[in-house]
């Protein structure tokens, strides 16, 4: 009898440390540099937040087309992680390649979010057909970055401390000329030798025309195309005035500008830890960065989502434990996005971008109104980072923003081309 109330007791004793064993969370990202540090140190808080119960194994993978497609075969196979970040601009390929869990109402409760904690344009950006199949981690979108003593020696800087001009196209374009008669040798610096970038530059633009690349299931409908064209032949403007750089890959653009070549330059917040890092180390001017001029009808900047999906892995269904596991890995995170901030980022969760601290953050403060003036890539398969469209148009945009071929002519091969997909 004693020895059969022993066996009771161990059997009860390894059922309850089993029922509390600490949950592994498997997570791939494709994140490096300075937004990769800092999600380094996030993952290692939450991992000591959450001692004993749970703990996130990382793996960073290539960014781009080699992350997605290593995430395709192993979903396939069910070998994918348990979490991951994904592009907003890539859910609808991933949607009808059925590699995504759908985060179901229930999961939003689990996880204290809501729809009202984000802006509406980044929610939709991670549904389809009603449903959502990722949490928004942020928006990363393009913005204008300055030199404020080169501007303000040229007496192009107002008195908040912002670039003159940002109203209009002609405006914009006198504060450019300005900066030339100055003596800048590179007014604007531009990431004209990447057709990929440019894309968010271009569809910015679109986007401030109302224009849509994508109508009815065909590309450039109406006169999409002619406000296609305004953009490029704009860009392709300053080219010719020598207002902005020419045939400049990205680390390029970025040396123009924090060695004072270039007065500004558009590139995407992510540079900002750079920024904020050289000027730490006394190796920068002072600067700052803004929203977008509004070179047409109204502000409008392309914007994209890093989000947290859950891999639908083919034959392997989530324990209720792992599952609870993840939804307090996406909740965690989301709440505690501050942080993720200073990557230049501009956190999705709207509580943490209301906070006193996160207003406090500059440039970040400066630039977060363009949250309401945000458009996503149109929704089909053949968008997103390194998808079909961004192939088309880029192997145009390059010869046309460095003023080789004529902008009606880019158009008219562009809509063919993406009509042919």
């Amino acid at each position: 009898m004693l020895r059969f109330a022993k066996c009771v007791l161990v059997a009860t004793s390894l059922l309850a440390s089993s029922a509390h064993a600490q949950e592994t969370v498997a997570w791939w990202d494709f994140l490096s540099g300075g937004d990769g540090v800092r999600m380094k140190q996030l993952i290692s808080d939450f991992n000591k937040a959450h001692e004993g119960s749970i703990k996130i194994e990382a793996t960073t993978l290539e960014w781009g087309t080699p992350f997605y497609s290593k995430v395709q075969t192993a979903a396939s196979v069910g070998e994918a992680p348990d979490i991951m970040t994904y592009h907003a601009s890539r859910i609808p390929l991933a949607v009808k390649q059925g590699i995504l869990q759908e985060i179901t109402p229930d999961d939003w409760t689990k996880m204290g979010l809501a729809k009202s904690d984000y802006a509406d344009t980044t929610w939709n950006a991670v549904s389809i057909d009603s449903k959502q199949y990722a949490v928004p981690f942020d928006t990363h979108p393009i913005v204008l970055y300055y030199n404020k003593d080169l501007l303000a020696k040229a007496g192009l800087l107002t008195e908040a401390g912002k670039p003159k001009g940002l109203d209009s196209a002609a405006n914009f374009e006198a504060t450019l000329k300005g900066l030339k008669d100055a003596g800048v040798k590179f007014p604007l610096g531009s990431v004209t030798a990447d057709g990929n970038f440019m894309f968010r530059t271009v569809y910015s633009l679109m986007g401030q025309q109302d224009g849509e690349l994508l109508t009815g299931g065909e590309f450039l409908a109406g006169d999409n195309g002619e406000k296609l064209q305004n953009a490029l032949a704009l860009l392709q403007g300053w080219t010719k005035d020598g207002l902005q750089s020419s045939y400049t890959d990205y680390p390029a653009t970025v040396a123009l500008f924090t060695s004072g070549e270039a007065a500004m330059m558009i590139n995407g917040v992510w540079e900002v830890p750079t920024m904020v890092d050289l000027k730490k180390q006394g190796k920068l001017f002072e600067w700052g960065a803004v929203e977008l001029p509004v070179l047409f009808k109204h502000p409008s900047t392309y914007a994209d989502s890093h989000t947290f999906a859950i891999p639908a892995n083919k034959g392997k269904e989530m324990t209720a434990e792992k599952k609870k596991a993840v939804l307090e890995v996406i909740s965690w995170l989301s709440k505690h996005s501050l942080y993720w901030a200073s990557a230049g980022h501009i956190p999705a969760y709207g509580p943490v971008t209301a906070s006193a601290e996160y207003k406090a953050m500059e440039p970040n403060a400066s630039y977060s109104s363009l949250t309401a003036n945000m458009i996503f890539d149109p929704k089909t398969p053949l968008a997103g980072v390194a998808g079909p469209i961004f192939d088309v148009m880029s192997t145009y945009f390059v010869p046309t923003l460095n003023n080789e071929m004529d902008p009606a002519k880019a158009v008219k091969e562009i809509k063919s081309e993406l009509n042919d997909l």
